[in-house]
């Protein structure tokens, strides 16, 4: 930490249950030189990656969809997101992450990724930067029916969609995932599916 207008006064532990949850107070020195003591909350859950898998020849893309206890208190109805597939890095790097929730969750084995970029996801409360892939997926690459780690309780559907219909999908709102839209919208404006 080197930004000189910003002193942690003081660091609290309000939850360590799942992540940890923090509050911090602090002074920080505004433009015109004035100091103002501030307190907020932190969410530290860690950091993660995400990727979308294509495949150009059938012009599809692999997506998940499963259960989000946030989105369902949040007046999701059903509670249900498709996603792109994701996970936490778990002192991983971002590309052998990415890699292992790939074949957790999809049940294809990809052996290489492009890196496309990284983002704090929600930086008002959220501490995770979500590294960004994208990697080719074909049919052989299936080596299980994916759906996660049972210990973790994940349960998750694996779906392939063809790109125009996810496309669809995101403008209707029936993918509400923003780390799905962004991947969705990069595809797009880079050409990975060239007409």
């Amino acid at each position: 930490m080197n930004n000189n207008k910003v002193t942690i006064i003081s660091e609290d532990i309000l939850s360590d249950n799942w992540y940890t949850l923090k509050k911090y107070t602090f002074d920080y020195e505004r433009e015109d030189g004035k100091v103002e003591r501030q307190s907020r909350e932190s969410y530290d859950r860690g950091n993660g990656a995400t990727i979308l898998l294509y495949n150009t020849e059938k012009q599809t893309v692999l997506l998940t969809r499963q259960f989000r206890i946030p989105s369902y208190v949040n007046g999701n109805p059903s509670g249900m997101l498709i996603e792109a597939c994701a996970g936490l890095l778990d002192k991983d790097n971002p590309e052998d992450c990415i890699i292992r929730e790939t074949e957790e969750e999809t049940g294809y084995r990809i052996k290489s990724v492009q890196k496309i970029y990284e983002a704090y996801m929600s930086p008002g409360s959220v501490t995770e930067i979500l590294y960004y892939f994208t990697a080719e997926y074909s049919d052989d690459m299936k080596v299980s029916q994916g759906g996660g780690k049972e210990q973790e309780q994940e349960n998750i559907e694996v779906m392939e969609i063809p790109f125009v219909q996810a496309l669809e999908m995101m403008k209707s709102g029936e993918i509400k995932d923003a780390k799905t839209i962004i991947l969705l919208q990069y595809a797009q404006i880079n050409g990975l599916f060239k007409a």
